[in-house]
Parts: C-alpha cells; structure tokens; sequence
C-alpha cells in the first residue's frame, strides 16, 4: 500500500512538471538536476544515433557540462560544431542553418544563459532543427523553467533540462523533458533497474520529487507576479547602477533577449574579486572562474568578446520572487561606496582620470 502511494504522489509531480511545459506526464524523467540531465541528452542521443549521424552542435556559452558532453562525445569519434555567439550573447540563426547537415543528430543551445541573462530564439532554433529530418533540439531550461512561458510542442524542442532549486523547490532532483512523437531515442547514461523508462535509472526520490511538482505548480500560478516585480527590481538596480561611471552591462541584447532576473556587470578598474569581497551580506558571483584553481576570466564573457581586463571586473546579480527593494538598494549603495573607495587605490583609474588610454601603454618588465 505504501509504495502505491508513494507512486501516486511521484506521478502526480510528473504531471505538474509536464503542464508547466506542455509536454506530456510520460515525456519527463526524473533526474538529480539538470546537470545529470544535460548529460543524458548530449550523450544518450549522440551515441545512440552515431552509427548514422556523427555530428552535434552547441555554442560556446553553454554551460560547462555541455561543453564536457560534447567533448567526451569527440573523444569517442563524433564530429561537433561549437558555434560562436554575437556581441550580445545570441546566436546567428542563419549560421546554425549552415552547419546543419544530414548527419547532424543534436543541437543544443541553452534557452538563458546563466552568467548574462541573455535569452536565446527557442521557437526559431526549433524550427531549424525540424526542417532537417532526425536532427533533435536540446535546451538547457533550468535558468528559464517557472520564469518564462514554455511550451515544447510550439517552439518544437525535442528534449529539455530542468532543475528543481531554480524555482524555490528542493536541492538534488530535477527532469529531462524527452519527446515521445517523433519519438527521441536515447542510450542511458548508466545502467540499473530500468526505472524511468529506462533512461534513467535508480530509486526515486519521492519527497524530492513532490517538492519539484508542487514549486512547478506554485511557478506557474506566480509566474506574471514574479515577472512584473523582477523587472521592477532590475530597474531599480540599473538605476543605482547608472550612477557610477564606467559601469557596462555584459550580454547587451535586445531587451526581450534578456531576462530580467540575471545581470552581469563590469566596474573597470576594479578588480572583480576585490569587489566581491568587499559587498558584505550581499550575494554575487564574479566574472572570474572562481570556483576551479584557475584565474582566467569567464569563457562566456570571452566568446561575446569582452576584454580581458573588464572580465576580471564583472559581477553577475540576481533577483529572484524573494528578493526585496531594500536589499537591492543595499546592493546600490555598497557598490557606490566600494567601487569608489577600490578606484581611489588604483593608479589604472588615476591614469583613466588624466585622459591616458590605459590600452596603448606598452608595459615593460625589469629583469
């Protein structure tokens, strides 16, 4: 009786999930999250299919575990296309036509990125991959999932990622959205009891799951609420903003190509870990690739051409359904006061100030 129940519970969140999407309760797999579900798509279709089709495309901004999908999949004989993006972080469409081929098996290009907000064609880049018989569209929705308006069969996405946490559910459980017609085949990451159709294996996490249902139940109630009041705070952050010089937004597309909810900015000669550490009770990410043992400064803000040196000054921010007016003006003035203060010790400012273009200087080094 009890595991009955249980079930009843876990089918009742798969068809949450499924009505915030318009997909079908049998199309979503549950999974840990999107990672785990970006693998299951990137892999499980490229090997399912390579015997016929050997090439996958993704773009430069994808999230890291796409981009090491993609590579793994070159490291067993695939063929794949990283296609670059524009200044403003959005793809050339006409170039995504170009590379499609007939061995073309998977495109996957994220739906908003996650460091500049930027939201990609969905609708137009499905159409595309329709067009060419067998080529599956994959999207990255776990930035997008509860925020925008989503319907797979519109915008003709084949397979789709979500992540619980991203709509104030629970940590460590997410869903692949998997088109049944025209049927999308996949070989299963790892292998186990055959639960989830098969394609994800393992004992679900029941409690888990019903939390993901009831935040995408809850999303979907609050989603123009949420979206009149993130623009309002996004506002009223850009206004503070606009009083400190040489601030530049990164990913400057169109306005409704960004969501408003994720910012990314450059303080120029500021150093961006330095600013980091200064907002206290404030939380941001930096530009930098802060969480590996490396230095170099985002590869998304490099693929939309951004310098070096205004990468290592950048900060993404946040707002969210929880996130109130006084801490977004909290936000403003720490950063007015600390972007000023971290300016005055540096003589790259003090050179900027006398009109000195920090860019022709030829630096030298004494040995």
């Amino acid at each position: 009786m009890y595991g009955w129940e249980a079930d009843k519970a876990v089918e009742a969140a798969r068809a949450e999930i499924a009505a915030l999407i318009g997909a079908g309760p049998r199309e979503i797999i549950f999974t840990s999250g999107a990672t785990e579900s970006n693998n299951i798509a990137v892999k499980g279709v490229g090997r399912f299919y390579k015997k016929r089709k050997t090439h996958v495309i993704t773009t430069q901004t994808e999230h890291k575990c796409v981009l090491d999908s993609c590579r793994a999949l070159e490291s067993e004989g695939l063929e794949v296309t990283y296609l670059p993006v524009r200044n403003d972080g959005l793809i050339d469409l006409q170039e995504l036509k170009d590379n499609i081929r007939p061995e073309t098996s998977l495109v996957s290009v994220m739906a908003i990125n996650n460091e500049i907000g930027v939201i990609q064609p969905l609708k137009e880049i499905g159409a595309i991959c329709r067009e060419q018989k067998g080529t599956f569209f994959h999207t990255d929705a776990a930035q997008m999932l509860g925020k925008m308006p989503i319907d797979v069969n519109d915008m003709n996405i084949d397979l789709m990622s979500m992540s619980s946490h991203k709509i104030y559910g629970p940590k460590g459980v997410g869903a692949i959205f998997v088109r049944r017609r025209p049927r999308v085949r996949i070989d299963p990451v790892f292998s186990g009891g055959g639960q989830e159709r098969g394609l994800r294996s393992g004992t679900l996490p029941h409690s888990l799951c019903v939390g993901f249902g009831a935040a995408c139940r809850v999303a979907e109630t609050e989603m123009e609420a949420d979206d009149k009041w993130i623009r309002h705070l996004r506002a009223r952050l850009e206004a503070g903003l606009a009083q400190i010089p040489e601030v530049e937004m990164n990913g400057n597309a169109p306005e409704e190509s960004r969501y408003p909810g994720c910012g990314n900015y450059s303080f120029a000669y500021v150093e961006g870990e330095s600013l980091l550490m200064a907002l206290k009770n404030v939380a941001v990410s930096s530009g930098s690739a802060c969480t590996s043992a490396s230095l170099e400064p985002s590869y998304v803000l490099r693929a939309i051409g951004v310098g070096e040196d205004l990468a290592h000054t950048s900060l993404r921010f946040g707002l969210g359904r929880f996130t109130t007016e006084a801490e977004v003006d909290l936000v403003v003035q720490q950063l007015q006061h600390h972007v000023g203060r971290l300016r005055d010790m540096s003589p790259l400012w003090e050179m900027a100030q006398e009109g000195i273009d920090i860019k022709s200087i030829q630096w030298s080094q004494d040995h």
